[in-house]
C-alpha cells in the first residue's frame, strides 16, 4: 500500500529523535489494572497493552522494529479504550497507552493537542492516526491500513507471552457499566450516557457511574468540535459563559486540568446567575472526572467555595 493512500491524518511526520533512549532502558511496564479502564474488558491479560512515559518510550521505538505499535494518548477522566480492539488482532499489533499530562515530551513529540488521540509507530517511524475515538469499524479500518503499511516495511512480527507481564484476572464490571464501556469504545456516547444514568437511578451512591457520566458528557460536548474555533471564540468573548465552558472542556480533554479549573474560576465572578450556575455545575463535573482526592480538585473546590460564599 502506498503511504499516500492513507487518510490525511496518517501522513503527518513527527520527530521522535528526542525520545530515543539507550538500548538498556527498561521496557514499558504493563498498564496498571483499573476498574474503569480498558483492562477491565475481556482483553485483560492479553499482553498487547502497556503504559509508557517519557523515560520508557525509547523501548517502544525498539518494539516497533518488530511489531507495529499503536499509541493511545489519554488524560485524567479520559480512559484508554483501544485494548479490546487491538487484542483482537492476535498479537500482530501492540498497544501503548500514554498519559499526555504525565508524559509531556512524548505528547509534544506527537504534536498532541487534545485527547483521546491515537498514533502508531512502525520501525521507529511515527504516524498520526486520528483524534477523538471513532466507531469500532472505522478504528479497525485504520488499523488494517497500519498493518498493510507495516508489512510493506518488513515489520511483520508478533507479540508473545514474554512481551508483557501477565496481569491478574479482574472482576467483571457491573452490567450497566460494561454496557457503557462498550458503547464508549464504539464511539456511541449517547448509549453510554444512558447506561450511566440508569446505574445512577438504581444507586445514587454509584460514584463510578457519576464520574463515568461526567466523562461521557465531556466527550459528547467535544464530538465534532474544532479546537481552533473554540479557542478563537473564547478569546473574542472572554466573559461569555458558553465560550469559556467550551474552551475549558478542550483544556480538560487535553490533560490541562489546572488551566480548565483556573479559566472557569476566573470568569465566575463576572457572570450573571445563570452563567454562574452553569460554571458551578461544570466544575462539579470536572471534579468527578479528575477525582475528589486529586490536589488540583481540592484546591479548585476550596476556591469555588470562597467565590460562592
Amino acid at each position: 500500500m502506498d503511504p499516500r493512500s492513507l487518510p490525511a491524518a496518517m501522513r503527518g511526520a513527527v520527530d521522535l529523535s528526542g525520545l530515543v533512549r539507550q538500548a538498556s532502558a527498561p521496557p514499558p511496564a504493563p498498564r496498571p489494572a483499573e476498574g474503569s479502564s480498558g483492562s477491565a474488558s475481556g482483553a485483560a491479560g492479553s499482553g498487547v497493552a502497556r503504559e509508557a512515559d517519557d523515560a520508557s518510550f525509547g523501548a517502544v521505538l525498539e518494539l516497533s522494529q518488530r511489531v507495529p505499535v499503536v499509541v493511545e494518548f489519554y488524560a485524567a477522566g479520559i480512559e484508554p479504550a483501544l485494548e479490546p480492539i487491538v487484542a483482537a488482532y492476535g498479537g500482530r499489533l501492540a498497544l501503548v497507552t500514554v498519559d499526555g499530562n504525565r508524559a509531556p515530551q512524548v505528547a509534544q513529540a506527537f504534536q498532541v493537542q487534545q485527547v483521546p488521540a491515537v498514533a502508531a509507530v512502525i520501525g521507529g517511524r511515527p504516524l498520526q492516526l486520528f483524534v477523538g475515538m471513532p466507531g469500532e469499524a472505522e478504528v479497525r479500518q485504520v488499523l488494517d491500513q497500519v498493518l498493510e503499511l507495516a508489512a510493506q516495511q518488513g515489520v511483520t512480527g508478533s507479540l508473545d507471552a514474554g512481551d508483557a507481564a501477565a496481569e491478574p484476572a479482574e472482576e467483571p464490571l457491573p452490567p450497566l457499566h460494561q454496557e457503557a464501556y462498550d458503547a464508549i469504545a464504539a464511539g456511541d456516547y449517547a448509549t453510554a450516557a444512558s447506561a450511566y444514568r440508569t446505574a445512577i437511578a438504581q444507586n445514587p451512591r454509584d460514584a463510578d457511574a457519576v464520574a463515568g457520566l461526567a466523562q461521557v458528557s465531556l466527550l459528547q460536548r467535544l464530538e465534532g468540535a474544532v479546537a481552533a474555533e473554540i479557542r478563537s471564540a473564547a478569546a473574542e468573548r472572554p466573559t461569555d459563559a458558553d465560550a469559556q465552558l467550551a474552551v475549558a472542556d478542550l483544556d480538560l480533554s487535553g490533560g490541562h486540568v489546572e488551566d480548565a479549573f483556573g479559566r472557569l474560576l476566573e470568569v465566575f465572578p463576572s457572570l450573571d446567575a445563570d452563567g454562574r450556575g452553569a460554571v458551578r455545575q461544570r466544575l462539579l463535573d470536572y471534579f468527578e472526572i479528575v477525582g475528589a482526592e486529586d490536589p488540583r480538585t481540592i484546591a479548585a473546590r476550596r476556591r469555588l467555595t470562597a467565590l460562592l460564599y
